[in-house]
């Protein structure tokens, strides 16, 4: 019957949507979203003129009604074309790709050879298989495209920023093939001297000497790999925040000690400058790594018989600020926003000769993060280098005596 045809085409697109969201849901965002799209289009494809256009003197809706609306709603780039014409593209295609890209050819709205040989054979690749497409809007840019086949001819085309993706999986393998090295070369020279050490066997003063330098080598194993378990733990805990009270001018004390009896022909050139302080908000043990890090850093890398000042002021009230200086080699302006980094060296022999993993300052930086405090590092080549970290006091100076 002719009055129940509107109640069946919105049964029909109720049902659509519901299986689109079930597909989006299953499969996920990227696939989800254009399935979504897809099935939105279809369905408004299927619905008659309105009453009306009874006369049918009227057409009916063409497939692009409705969509531009459907996908603006899709927050990553999303174009629909027909005949390899652009006929739609939400705020984020015309963004990435301009806003002139409406009516052009998809190949050249897009403007990428894999992206152009895919369009253009859509039989080529199986039904929303990626392309990869790197370069795209800027040149560091990965972009996932997915094209879908709709009826009438029509098609959609949704690119997804995988740029983060990438960048984190280079990262992760950076950090394997660094810590491979870093372990491999003490690993490799404590095995070469135990073969030489075979050989050697009836000479007391170089087994002596063998046996040292293995010690060596396999104390710097254990350095790193003491390292990556705490930046592991690190990690793990930086969406908790520590929510305990640490006296900082006792715990610089603390760390000072410890230095002191580790190096003790520079104790006399750390210098001590602190202002009466609040509490900080944070974790003693994470902290008293940092300090060690930080002053350790100094002391390496200053000038023998130079001053290495740690300072302690309030700032702004809710924060404290502790600020490390050397007065050591300096560093060059290209090297400072890589220094955080794990396993990079300004100089790798001098760190290595110097006892570095080459894994302090990303320790810090990630302490820092974890108690959402921030990290300064300054320098100049001659002068030295100041380290600077601002953390959120666990009660404002006015009410430490209240």
């Amino acid at each position: 019957m002719p009055g129940l045809s509107a109640p069946r085409t919105l049964l029909a697109f109720a049902a659509v949507l519901i299986t689109a969201i079930a597909a989006w849901l299953a499969a996920g965002v990227e696939a989800g979203g254009i399935a979504l799209v897809g099935a939105a289009v279809a369905a408004l494809a299927a619905l008659p003129p309105a009453e009306h256009t009874k006369t049918n003197t009227l057409p009916p809706e063409p497939i692009t009604a409705g969509v531009p609306e459907a996908i603006e709603a899709i927050f990553e780039p999303v174009l629909l074309i027909a005949a390899n014409r652009v006929i739609a593209a939400n705020q984020a295609a015309r963004t990435l790709l301009g806003a002139h890209i409406l009516g052009e050819d998809v190949r050249v709205a897009i403007r990428h050879p894999a992206a152009a040989e895919r369009l253009l054979d859509p039989e080529e690749a199986p039904a929303g298989a990626p392309i990869q497409l790197v370069g795209l809007g800027a040149r560091d840019q990965h972009w996932e495209m997915r094209v879908r086949a709709l009826p009438g001819g029509h098609r959609i085309v949704h690119l997804s920023d995988r740029t983060g993706s990438h960048a984190a999986d280079r990262i992760r393998v950076d950090f394997v093939a660094n810590a491979s090295h870093e372990l491999r070369t003490p690993l490799a020279s404590i095995l070469g001297f135990v073969e030489t050490l075979e050989d050697a066997a009836d000479d007391p003063e170089t087994r002596t000497r063998f046996l040292g330098v293995m010690g060596n080598e396999a104390r710097r194993m254990q350095r790193l790999i003491d390292d990556l378990m705490s930046l592991s733990r690190i990690e793990a805990e930086k969406y908790r925040a520590p929510d305990t009270s640490v006296d900082l001018p006792e715990l610089v004390d603390e760390v000072h000690g410890e230095l002191a009896a580790l190096a003790p022909d520079r104790t006399a050139d750390i210098v001590i400058d602190s202002d009466p302080v609040a509490p900080v908000r944070g974790d003693r043990v994470q902290l008293s790594q940092l300090l060690h890090n930080i002053i350790g850093n100094a002391m390496k890398y200053g000038r023998a018989g130079s001053p290495v000042t740690v300072s302690l002021r309030s700032s702004g009230g809710s924060m404290v600020r502790v600020t490390v200086s050397d007065e050591g080699e300096g560093i060059a302006p290209e090297h400072l926003p890589r220094l955080t980094e794990r396993f990079y060296r300004v100089d790798s022999s001098r760190s290595r000769a110097a006892g570095g993993t080459g894994l302090g300052l990303a320790i810090v930086k990630h302490i820092v993060e974890r108690h959402r405090g921030r990290l300064d590092i300054s320098s100049a080549v001659g002068s030295g280098t100041i380290v600077t970290i601002l953390l959120p006091a666990a009660q404002v100076p006015g009410s430490m005596s209240s």
